[in-house]
This record gives C-alpha cells, structure tokens and sequence, in this order.
C-alpha cells in the first residue's frame, strides 16, 4: 500500500478546471521520448491519456476528437470504485464484508439450495471466489446463478458476483450507486462519475480527470487534502494486496504486479510472472475492456490514466500495457532510448473451421499453446519468425485461448 504522502502530495480543488502541473523536463523526460509516445498512444486508438506525478499533472493528452470535458466507460476498471464504495458502507456500519449476500438480497437471488446460497459473502464478490457457474456470462438472473465449486475454492473472473454488488450496495445503505458515491467521493474530492447499466452489467462513465483524481485518492490511502475518505487502512491494505492464494495477482477487484502467478479473465490457467512485466513491481491497477486503466505506482508516486478503444486484438491488452509502461520507463533520458522491439502477432482466420489451416504472423520466434476455456492445454507447437501455417482439427465449436510470449488472444471454433 501507499506510504502516507498526504503533506507533499498536491490536491487539486474540488471544482473547476484548475490543476498544477510539473513540466515533464524537469524530471529529466527527453522530449523526443515524450513525442513517441504520444504517437504510439494515438495510433492504438487511445482517447485520453494523464501521467500524475506528485499529484500534480506531468503528462496529459488527448486524441482523435476526444478532450478533457468528454465522458468514457470504466469498464472493468470501474469494479475498483466499488470496491471503495464496499469499504466506506463497511465503515459506517452498514455492512461487513463477510456478511452472507442474502442478508442483502434476500433468499432466492440464486438457484442454489438455501444453504449453498448463503456460504457465498460479500468478500467472495470482491475476490472472484463465489464459486458460482460461469458458463452464462453477465446473465444476474436467479435462474442463471448457479452452483459450481465451494465458495473460496476457486477462482474465476465473471461478471454477474460484481454486479450484484451493486445490489448489495443498494441494499445497505439504502440509497442508489449514484447517490451514494455522490455524497460519499464525489462532493468531498471532485471524483465525478455516473453509473449506467449496459445490458446486465454495471458500468461507470467519468472525465478523464476523475479517473486520475480516483488514482490519487488511493495512492493515499483514502485521504483526501487532509481529509479521511474511507478511513479503513486495513480494508484498502487487503484490497491493493494477494487476498487469496488462488490468483495472486488479484485483491478486491484491483488487478496486483509484481507477484510471482496470474491468471486472466476466461480462464482458469496460472501463468508465471508479474501481469505487466514491464512496469514497476508494485503498481496496482483497475483494467477494463479495450484497455481502459487506473494505475497507481506508490514508489514512484505516480498515477498513469488511459482511456481509449481497443488497442490490438489480444484478449486481453497485456502487450500494449507491456509497450506503454515501458515506454513511461524510458522517458528519462538517463534511460535507454533505443526503440522499443515490436512483439505483436496475429492469427487467421478468425473465427475459423473445425477443420482448417490457421495462419500466424510473428516477427519473433516463439512457442505458440492452444488452451479451452477452462485452462486445459491441448497443444503446443514451436513457430519462426513470418508466416506459419498451423493445421486445427479435432477440435469442438467453440471458444479457445493462444498464446505466444505471454500475449493471449481469442480464438474461436466453429
């Protein structure tokens, strides 16, 4: 967690446009460095992009007709907010996080037996451990809610135990979302923000700004300017720290670096190593779809916002997070500024039939792995640098996982 950094740490005020800044050549940034990366940041369709350093702006762009007043989707990276929302009802009594979910929602919010019902508490929410059945993405009806494994005994990123947080919020304090970040974040720090429901999911759409000022707030370990947000130290430690032995690079909802396995969204497969290889060991971070990320970087004292649409077609954007941090890293110029090596691939046909060859373009060397979506390795294979022709067969319709280099994409069967 966050070093207590409340009486250096800049504060900018709760209305209006004014922000401090610090010029990014006085941290010895070479601006060349600076201008690739804006281009890179462009050219994978980001929207907005801001670098806190101190608190106080270093870095702050925006691209492709997007400015600083625009409005963009969390996405998954929203999920952290709640988890800041969780900590403050808990800390004013009007929930524990290991009380049973249907103290909340009732009986019936699920189509397990009563007792299987209410083994699964709040924290099992926040940690992806409800051991519910994730075989229907984002469906919360009752009828969709089933069992699967033991409550704690098993770890897998799914939707609908979030978004039911939302009705767990709901339900205790007796307001809505909207309301209740408004009186509780918002008026007290300058966070704006407004959850919408899209579909079944809950999602949060907010300023770029808001999004930095978010970071901030947890690089302070909730205070804000001298005032106590969400005063639970212990709540935000656990949340920012390995809250289960099955993902150790997962807390309450935050994604962690530095730990020595991972495990992505959709799958239930462990890899090695930190989730961002190249950015600093103890950055925690909210992710969402198409790369939206809040990260927090407490030895540096630094928050890195991005906003944007997809910027490549992994399944999850870890080579683009990879480029990015590295990139940041290599804004000193005391620092290598040799260009960065492009690791990027590309699979097709996709979607692709049952029977059929499957091109892959690498620009290295490497071992390419098919997975199910279950984490099952069924094949591996070694490819060269350009063209490589792949022949799938035997394979059922549906959903699969490659992977090369630790860049994973979706494949699908059919």
């Amino acid at each position: 967690m966050a070093n207590s950094l409340t009486a250096q740490y800049y504060f900018p005020p709760k209305t209006g446009s004014t922000w401090e800044t610090t010029d990014p050549l006085e941290l010895g940034w070479c601006q060349d460095s600076i201008d690739a990366l804006n281009t890179y940041l462009k050219n994978k369709d980001s929207k907005a992009f801001i670098i806190l350093k101190d608190g106080k702006i270093v870095l702050e762009e925006y691209y492709n007709n997007f400015g600083p007043d625009s409005a963009w989707y969390w996405a998954s990276a929203g999920k952290t907010m709640m988890t800041f929302l969780i900590g403050r009802a808990q800390e004013q009594g009007l929930l524990n996080i290991n009380d049973s979910v249907s103290k909340h929602l009732g009986t019936g919010w699920t189509n397990m037996t009563p007792s299987q019902e209410g083994d699964i508490t709040i924290w099992h929410q926040l940690t992806m451990t409800t051991g519910i059945d994730f075989t229907q993405p984002d469906c919360t009806d009752p009828s969709c809610i089933k069992y699967r494994d033991e409550p704690g005994t098993f770890w897998y990123y799914y939707n609908p135990p979030y978004t039911l947080l939302r009705d767990v919020l709901e339900s205790a304090t007796s307001k809505s979302v909207n309301n209740y970040m408004f009186t509780e974040v918002s008026l007290k720090t300058g966070i704006s923000g407004t959850w919408i429901k899209t579909g079944t999911n809950n999602v949060l759409f907010s300023k770029p700004r808001s999004m930095a000022r978010f970071g901030s707030l947890m690089l302070n370990n909730g205070q804000w300017d001298g005032h106590s947000i969400l005063g639970e130290t212990k709540y935000l430690n656990d949340a920012v720290n390995t809250s289960q032995s099955l993902n150790k690079s997962y807390g309450y909802l935050w994604w962690l670096n530095g730990k020595e396995s991972f495990r992505y969204p959709a799958t239930t497969k462990q890899f090695t190593g930190s989730i961002v290889e190249k950015a600093p060991a103890d950055m925690y971070a909210g992710i969402g779809k198409n790369g939206q990320y809040v990260a927090v970087i407490p030895s540096e004292n630094m928050v890195v916002v991005r906003m944007g649409d997809n910027p490549d077609e992994d399944l999850v954007p870890t080579a683009f997070a990879n480029e990015m941090f590295e990139r940041i890293t290599n804004l000193s110029c005391t620092n290598s500024t040799t260009a960065i090596p492009k690791s990027h691939w590309k699979a097709y046909p996709n979607p692709i039939e049952s029977s059929g060859i499957l091109s892959i373009e690498f620009n290295q060397g490497g071992i390419f792995q098919l997975y199910s979506i279950t984490g099952e390795l069924l094949f591996e294979k070694a490819i060269q640098l350009g063209l490589n022709s792949l022949e799938i067969q035997n394979l059922q319709a549906g959903i699969y996982l490659t992977r090369i280099n630790g860049m994973v994409k979706k494949l699908i069967i059919q």
